[in-house]
């Protein structure tokens, strides 16, 4: 039963514990039996909404911010809170207007709070307006490291590589131990070609401050073709480690998923030669009998320019099948990653930069969800 000993602010801070530990249910637990006792504190309201948010319950987060906004229509974390939410519904004037509503009230020297706004607007990719809160923090705080970090993702995203580059190397002056910097930093320059020097910023990472597996496959390619390291290496040993961790295992689900995917697009390619045997076989006939001494082989009806395509990404341009253009992609950021891996690895860095869910069992579906995520052009 509801201790009547604690006060509105001790359950909030036991609530905001265990959310900070990821434990959202016993969160929502406590600050519901602070509710029962304490029905007009603003705090337990919202503390509600953010751990529905976290179990991606919007609906009910949205009610639970718009309960506190109630009580006090110009609390400033109320006003985040549904702003992030209304994102999630896509009303993005009506979350901008609310997040813009906590400058009118003061809140620009929030740096905690700019950032929180800056970067839920860049989850749903709306970057102009996650730089404009990025730079206000910055304004506000020039000697965040965070922050400036920050303004120097969304320039990347935007194609501002040049401006982001000087901007992370500011940020790394700031604070030379902001890992999260100085990898995003090493894989502009990795993008950019310029490999030693994107050899210089990983190398100054450890395994465990990667949780995408792309960086570090990018780093091991470095080392050994920089440092000359043969494969089986000791010093690469933790971060191939490392790549097996965030891989992980699959479950017997995902086998199963893969199995039956694997036997469908079998059996597509094979209705697909059928038809272009057929359609050949068709073709060589009509030239028999209208062209004489044409020859139309069915070879040639396979090369037709339906079945290839020209990608563009990152300034290169790759041509070919689908899956000719994953392994030229693959052998250009990630050579000796398999093909698999190196789709799921780059879905996964795709949705952290757009919050768009690239699909990655099949090289079409991959590359076409990179298209949709703005991540490349799909020239023909």
């Amino acid at each position: 039963m509801p201790n009547p000993f604690l006060s509105s602010e001790e359950y909030d801070e036991r609530a905001h514990q265990l959310y900070n530990e990821g434990e959202y249910d016993q969160a929502l637990a406590v600050l519901r039996e602070g509710l029962t006792l304490y029905p007009s504190a603003v705090e337990l309201h919202i503390g509600v909404g953010y751990a529905h948010h976290a179990r991606e319950e919007f609906a009910w987060a949205r009610r639970a911010f718009e309960e506190a906004l109630v009580l006090d229509p110009d609390h400033e974390d109320a006003l985040a809170g549904i702003g992030e939410t209304l994102l999630k519904f896509g009303q993005r004037d009506a979350a901008l207007n609310c997040f813009r509503r906590s400058l009118d009230l003061g809140y620009a020297d929030d740096l905690d709070l700019m950032l929180q706004i800056g970067r839920a607007l860049f989850r749903e990719g709306m970057i102009e307006p996650a730089r404009e809160f990025f730079e206000i923090a910055v304004q506000n705080a020039p000697e965040s490291a965070e922050a400036v970090s920050c303004v120097g993702y969304a320039q990347h995203r935007l194609g501002e590589d040049e401006a982001a580059i000087v901007t992370l190397r500011a940020a790394l002056r700031l604070d030379p131990d902001h890992v999260e910097a100085r990898v995003y930093l090493g894989n502009i320059l990795y993008d950019r070609g310029d490999y030693e020097a994107a050899l210089y910023h990983l190398d100054k990472s450890n395994p465990d401050d990667h949780w995408d597996e792309l960086g570090i496959w990018r780093l091991i390619e470095l080392k050994k073709s920089i440092f000359k390291l043969a494969d089986g290496d000791p010093e690469l040993k933790p971060w191939e480690e490392r790549v097996r961790e965030l891989a992980g295992e699959p479950d017997d689900i995902d086998e199963m998923l893969a199995e039956l995917e694997a036997k469908a697009m079998e059996r597509d390619q094979q209705v697909t030669r059928d038809q272009i045997e057929m359609f050949g076989a068709m073709l060589n006939s009509l030239v028999d009998g209208e062209k004489a001494g044409a020859e139309v082989s069915v070879a040639e009806v396979q090369e037709l320019p339906v079945t290839h395509h020209m990608i563009e990404s990152g300034g290169h341009t790759y041509q070919g099948t689908w899956e000719e253009i994953v392994q030229q992609m693959r052998d250009q950021k990630a050579a000796g990653l398999p093909i698999d891996q190196y789709m799921a690895t780059e879905a996964r860095r795709g949705y952290g930069k757009t919050g768009v869910e690239i699909p990655w069992r099949d090289p079409e579906s991959f590359i076409r969800g990179s298209a949709t995520a703005g991540l490349l052009r799909i020239a023909r």
